[in-house]
């Protein structure tokens, strides 16, 4: 392989000859470059016979991607033929595999099918809502005695199914992270003398959806890793043989590890074997809608004969990026004992690269770090990013730079790109749950399926007629005659009148109208043509009519695939509820226009995604998302406590309800339920409202690490701001405040 300078700690770590060893890696470190290159050494090192690879597990596909392209080039650079020696996988591709091989073991067929999220969230809201059918009082308990009627009315229509799915998964997720099934669930609580009311919702809830999933012959991703567990628990013999298949086995991303999936590799490594686990705890941002845990690789690197490494030095940010980032650390380093933030950032700091290394920081622009600290309204913050994103725009020397506005929540990052987009600022927002494009197609399907389902409503016609005229050309001469036309079709119902006349009756061969208004009636004429068309077709099993419909509605080759995607989806959900009607299949359209449901399209920006495609353009996502990505210039917005609560007493928190009393998290006493359940030990017993305190000191800990992940996704510039809601009574987060106090007495990061 060519000559590569290399850091200290790459070195270190480099050396490697086996045994078991944790690594804690700082954002941009190169771990992706360095666990790359410790796989290919110990291809070329002569370590494996021919059947044998390294065993590369990482999180999520784009990375195996990634990894696999790398360790690719290694070997060429070395005149080794790529593909060989190695295998990369996702923890749920490698769990996939292993149940493969002993299907009948997990009490599968061969040809089980997995189900995805978004088939597993429609189960789950269909399970709620039989199970609220039988169980409509269950939830008076929980309810704030003072609600009013409305309110009352309000949560039972549009709040309660929702919930009840949230428990659901909550607590699936976590019994089949802990291995308990429905039945032991049920044998637990029919020993218990005192019932525990959430613990008994959640096993109905159990038992029906994995009848649900053996109804259709499928499991779940959570299956998945429990059953991998449980085949290589009961079959030694094919242990055995995966852990010659694989004698060294690398882990990226391993803070976002659940207890399982750790049990997993630890059975495949053996003991002692050769695994290597390479994560950064203070990028552990997904503990509250995942059972992963960061404490599993910090445990695991203090282990007695683990080798503990670190890959401090980063080259991403600037010198002042990087002091700010190190700040937030020592800061929550600092705090007393008892604050919700105590270490809720760990060590080690950041450290800039050397001037002679192959990824040297960017220069320092020490006044391209800005905390803006003063209130803004909801709206008002929006506009201040949005005249800040014109000025850089417009700057000749920015035109080859990358920018990004990152926020907490998916909702608010559809607000701002419709903020962006009115103000014509070129935006991207493919990191969002479903494209732009993709969204839009399924925009187009809604509202003809939305009209074909009901065709005698004036309003849909009329909207249906808008969206397809838009699509086709929105130019503002237009606009005048597409509005008229609307509000003629709005007029001309029933529809019969000029869609379907009768012989002489036919309104749009009236010698006046034709005068008066010839634009109209040509256009009247098509958009009839088609309606009759999409009418005689709606006899057509639905994936057969979306793809009729799209040929009349799409010419983009990327549009036409994603309606080709569409159709194969809904035809999987008309086999799952053959009694849907065409308002269903609406629904689920719906949820993809709203951004709720994640659908991954075929345009290139669904497929893929590298910052650096999109200079001088504004990228837009949350967070989360954005995770593993740097730009040149970052805005964080919604940086207040609503958003990053810090277990203050005037601070609120998503996943506590507002119609719950007492400020209950129901998922988190209905957890804490279950922990007690299986703890078997008689002096512990569940105590109301407990949970919910601990379950806002580990939100308030994850949300400063996502804070910190915002804040290390920036190169050179950065700009936070803050709102105060909608309401107008929140404040800045007690965080951001107090790097504004630090940063302003040019404090140095000491801890």
């Amino acid at each position: 392989m060519a000559e590569i300078r290399l850091r200290p700690s790459q070195q270190a770590i480099l050396n490697y000859q086996g045994g078991w060893m944790g690594i804690s890696a700082v954002p941009g470190a190169g771990k992706t470059f360095t666990l790359s290159r410790l796989a290919a050494n110990l291809i070329l090192g002569g370590r494996l016979e021919e059947d044998q690879e390294v065993l590369i597990v990482t999180l999520v596909n784009a990375a195996v991607d990634n990894f696999a392209s790398r360790i690719a080039s290694f070997l060429r650079e070395a005149g080794v033929m790529p593909g060989i020696g190695y295998t990369v996988r996702t923890l749920h591709g490698l769990a996939n595999d292993i149940v493969r091989e002993r299907p009948e073991l997990a009490g599968l067929p061969e040809n089980y099918r997995i189900v995805d999220e978004g088939e597993s969230d429609r189960i789950l809201m269909d399970i709620a809502r039989m199970w609220m059918r039988g169980h409509s009082d269950w939830i008076e308990h929980y309810l704030k005695p003072d609600l009013s009627s409305q309110d009352r009315d309000q949560v039972m229509r549009e709040k309660i199914f929702g919930l009840i799915a949230d428990l659901a998964r909550t607590s699936i997720r976590y019994c089949k992270d802990q291995g308990i099934t429905p039945q032991r669930l049920r044998e637990e609580l029919d020993r218990l003398p005192v019932p525990l009311p959430l613990a008994e919702v959640a096993c109905e809830l159990y038992e029906e959806y994995q009848k649900a999933l053996q109804y259709r012959v499928a499991v779940d991703f959570d299956d998945l890793i429990y059953l991998a567990w449980f085949i290589l628990e009961k079959d030694e013999v094919l242990l055995e043989q995966l852990r010659y298949r694989w004698p060294y086995i690398l882990e990226d991303e391993a803070q976002d590890s659940s207890r399982l999936q750790e049990e997993i590799l630890k059975k495949l490594a053996g003991s002692p074997g050769n695994w290597v686990r390479v994560g950064d705890p203070n990028q552990a941002i997904y503990e509250t809608f995942t059972t992963a845990n960061p404490e599993y690789l910090i445990s695991f690197r203090k282990q007695p004969g683990v080798i503990a490494r670190e890959l401090p030095e980063s080259g991403r940010s600037s010198p002042s990026i990087i002091r700010l980032a190190n700040l937030l650390i020592c800061w929550s380093q600092g705090l007393d004992e008892e604050d919700a933030l105590k270490n809720g950032l760990a060590l080690p700091l950041i450290q800039p690269t050397s001037q002679e290394d192959p990824k040297p920081n960017p220069p320092d622009v020490p006044q391209g770090v800005t905390l803006y600290m003063k209130a803004l309204e909801d709206r008002k913050e929006f506009e201040l990013v949005q005249q800040s994103l014109q000025r850089w725009l417009a700057d000749e020397k920015n035109r080859d730079r990358t920018v990004a506005v990152l926020v907490p929540r998916n909702q608010r990052a559809m607000d701002i790109v419709e903020e962006l987009n009115k103000h014509k600022i070129p935006v991207v927002d493919t990191l969002l749950k479903t494209t732009t494009q993709t969204r839009s197609a399924a925009r187009m399907l809604k509202k003809v399926l939305e009209w074909l389902a009901s065709p005698d409503s004036a309003v849909k016609l009329s909207d249906l007629y808008k969206v397809w005229r838009t699509a086709f050309s929105s130019s503002a001469d237009e606009k005048p005659l597409m509005d008229r036309v609307a509000k003629w079709i709005h007029r001309q119902m029933p529809l019969e009148k000029w869609a379907f006349p009768l012989p002489g009756e036919d309104v749009l061969e009236s010698e006046q109208l034709r005068q008066s208004d010839p634009a109209l009636v040509e256009e009247c004429v098509r958009f009839r043509e088609l309606l009759r068309r999409w009418s005689m077709a709606v006899v057509l099993p639905v994936d057969q009519l979306i793809l009729t419909l799209a040929q009349d509605l799409f010419t983009e080759p990327a549009d036409l695939a994603v309606a080709h995607k569409l159709a194969g989806a809904l035809d999987i959900l008309k086999n799952m509820n053959p009694d849907w009607q065409l308002k269903d299949y609406v629904d689920e359209l719906d949820k993809i226009v709203q951004n709720e449901r994640r659908f991954v399209g075929f345009s290139k920006d669904d497929l893929n995604f590298n910052p650096d495609d999109y200079k001088g353009r504004v990228v837009v996502a949350t967070m989360h998302k954005a995770k593993g990505l740097e730009w040149d210039r970052v805005y964080l917005l919604s940086v207040n406590n609503y958003d990053f609560p810090a277990g203050d007493p005037e601070d609120t928190y998503i996943a506590e309800n507002w119609f719950i009393r007492n400020h209950l998290n129901l998922s988190a006493e209905l957890l804490e339920q279950l922990r007690i359940l299986f703890s078997h030990d008689e002096y512990e017993w569940y105590r109301e409202g407990a949970a919910t305190l601990r379950a806002r000191r580990d939100y308030v800990r994850e949300r400063l690490r996502l804070l910190y992940v915002g804040i290390t996704r920036a190169r050179q510039e950065l700009i936070v701001t803050w709102n105060t809601g909608r309401k107008g009574r929140y404040h800045a987060a007690r965080a951001l405040m107090a790097l504004d106090d630090l940063w302003r007495q040019n404090a140095q990061p000491t801890c």
